[in-house]
């Protein structure tokens, strides 16, 4: 009787978009397991971030030529090539081509299983090699320090113990006539997957390590330009501390600065967070290796100490270069912001000090003219009343004009027409 377990669609769940995507995530980026001796040939192709699908199909060619199996979609898939394990891994700009081929070879570290590859196939790889490297896995019984020391130079030689002393690795860790590196490691009782597990570890953090060390020349290359936006930048600093500075001419100058160190983050920020980011894994899979020396040789973390650490930090230290000069470019664009507002506070209090002054002087050009206006107006007032008595005199002669318009009717006339100019202008404020 067979029993169907019930999906969790059965039961009514709905599944994030997401789900099996994350989850074969996690089943990814696996090296096939294979047993000693093996020889590994492995490629790493920059085609940048936009090359995972030429590549691929590239590598699908592969599989075709071969007959194998057409691999599921996704950045990763192996196949069986005849007697060949192939790896394909697809990395951010990256491209990872790895061949293991399990059995003795004519001698250490040789053509074998390059020459089983199509050789059409190989130059017609897209990207530019990165890395390529050619690993031998050997038992302890079948190589020699004889050997390794014919092979490797001995004073470069990095020959140290790892996975709690179940295996050696061996390498000069550098590019020989041929174009590929060379490493070779030595079997003295891995188990079960351990030897796949241990060459996808030494492989990644060879791969990162490179991907990591792009980002140095790049650090290189603008450090002098660095050295130079900062010496601008303290003149223009020098600037704006004179009091006889053109701020115009200054703000010019800031913002074509700032427009420049704006330009250089542009081209070199995702290299330097890229190289930040691989040598992390780089550490990471340092750490997991469980390094221990051998008397008399380097080890592989004191090989990357030595070597890989310094570059690192030479990327670290231009990221902070590069950040700290935009801060103080932001601080020295703020100072002359402050000193830009505080002159237009200074000539905003003297026009408003200008504006109080004329409008005190127009206050009292108007009370004259108020003045001036009631005189005026009171003449012709007593003009039109003597106008107006003066035919009436024959009639009344003890009320003459002349005594009409006495001291005492001017007066009055004069008190009247004032309080009628003041309830105009109150009248016309008011309305204001």
């Amino acid at each position: 009787m067979t029993f169907r377990h019930q999906t969790t669609m059965d039961i009514g769940l709905t599944d994030h978009p997401l789900r099996f995507a994350i989850t074969e995530e996690m089943h990814l980026r696996k090296i096939p397991r294979f047993n000693s001796p093996a020889a590994v040939l492995q490629f790493v192709m920059l085609s940048g971030e936009d090359g995972a699908k030429r590549d691929r199909q590239h590598a699908e060619t592969l599989c075709k030529h071969f007959a194998a199996a057409q691999p599921r979609s996704g950045k990763y898939f192996t196949a069986r090539l005849a007697h060949l394990h192939f790896v394909w891994e697809r990395h951010t700009e990256a491209s990872t081509y790895t061949f293991i081929r399990e059995g003795r070879t004519e001698s250490l570290l040789d053509d074998t299983l390059l020459r089983e590859l199509p050789a059409q196939w190989l130059s017609a790889m897209p990207g530019t090699v990165l890395r390529a490297t050619r690993v031998a896995v050997v038992r302890a019984d079948e190589v020699s320090m004889d050997e390794l020391e014919r092979r490797f130079p001995p004073d470069d030689l990095v020959l140290c113990e790892v996975e709690m002393g179940r295996a050696r690795i061996c390498s000069d860790f550098k590019l020989h006539a041929d174009g590929f590196g060379r490493l070779v490691i030595i079997d003295q009782g891995l188990r079960g997957n351990e030897g796949a597990r241990l060459l996808q570890r030494l492989q990644e953090l060879g791969n990162y390590r490179n991907m990591a060390l792009l980002g140095l020349p790049v650090a290189q290359s603008f450090s002098a330009k660095l050295s130079k936006l900062e010496q601008e930048l303290a003149t223009l600093t020098h600037k704006i501390a004179s009091s006889d500075t053109n701020d115009s001419d200054v703000l010019d100058e800031i913002t074509r600065l700032a427009a420049e160190l704006a330009r250089i983050t542009a081209e070199t920020n995702y290299r330097m967070s890229a190289s930040r980011a691989y040598a992390e894994l780089c550490y990471e899979r340092l750490s997991a290796l469980r390094v221990t020396g051998v008397e008399g040789y380097q080890t592989l973390t004191d090989f990357t100490e030595r070597r890989f650490s310094p570059a690192v930090r030479t990327c670290e230290s231009f990221s902070r270069r590069l950040s700290d000069l935009l801060q103080r470019t932001l601080w020295t664009s703020s100072l002359l912001r402050t000193r830009v507002e505080t002159r237009l506070e200074v000539q905003s209090r003297d026009l408003l000090s200008s504006m109080n002054r004329r409008t005190n002087l127009q206050l009292r050009l108007q009370q004259t003219v108020e003045g001036l206006s009631v005189a005026a107006i009171s003449y012709y007032v007593v003009g039109l009343l003597r106008y107006m008595f003066e035919p009436l005199q024959p009639l009344i002669p003890a009320w003459a004009p002349r005594t009409l318009l006495s001291i005492t009717g001017v007066l009055a006339v004069i008190v009247i027409v004032w309080l009628n100019v003041r309830r105009v202008r109150k009248h016309i404020q008011a309305t204001d």
